[in-house]
């Protein structure tokens, strides 16, 4: 990621705040684009590259707490820098809590805002990249067919494959074909990649029945 990809956007009600903040990314090279209220910011199309938020806690309207909220639900998580001129304990801690990446009470230094969005614009890149990896891996275990995941739910157990085939009521060499499939779809050198890729989709072993 460079700088040059990434956006800040500054959502806060006072001007002189909003043009201050936007000198200061702009001075270090970060693009940024500034909203006076948190409805604004919500009626701008999603971006798609890494990006962050430096919201003012307390705003006309919808709050920068209650635009946090708002994007969680909506299961848009950018990562959120908050700056206030008031701000209390319980406030700031129910901020980290749901994500922030930082709390900064006003007057701070440049600097540490500076280093904030770094982190923040990092954070982001990272989730993003994470994201996009699920979303490969469970397009490979929706290549695979049924028998196929009931084979894969096993081998990642340690299973052998006769003790699968018995499970699955077929023979070895049908599930050690099986197996090579499974192995090619998920694109899986090993028996420790696969486990790994089960491990990031949530695919658990099936309960033994006979328990």
């Amino acid at each position: 990621m460079t700088d040059s990809e990434a956006l800040v956007f500054v959502v806060d009600d006072d001007y002189s705040i909003r043009k201050s903040l936007a000198r200061l990314m702009r001075s270090v090279g970060i693009n940024v684009e500034t909203f006076a209220s948190a409805g604004e910011f919500l009626a701008r199309e999603p971006y798609p590259g890494p990006a962050c938020l430096i919201l003012d806690v307390r705003m006309p309207g919808l709050s920068g707490i209650d635009l946090q909220k708002e994007l969680a639900a909506s299961e848009i998580t950018p990562s959120i820098i908050f700056i206030t001129g008031h701000g209390t304990i319980p406030l700031s801690v129910q901020a980290m809590k749901a994500g922030a990446v930082e709390f900064l009470e006003k007057p701070f230094h440049d600097q540490t805002l500076i280093d904030a969005v770094h982190e923040a614009l990092k954070k982001d890149q990272q989730a993003r990249q994470n994201k996009a990896e699920l979303r490969e891996i469970h397009k490979r275990v929706n290549s695979l067919t049924p028998r196929e995941r009931e084979v894969f739910a096993r081998v990642v157990t340690g299973k052998l494959n006769k003790q699968i085939a018995f499970e699955l009521g077929t023979n070895e060499k049908t599930i050690k074909a099986q197996r090579a499939q499974v192995m090619k779809k998920m694109h899986a050198d090993s028996l420790a990649d696969l486990v790994r890729l089960a491990v990031k989709v949530g695919i658990k072993a099936p309960v033994d029945q006979s328990l």
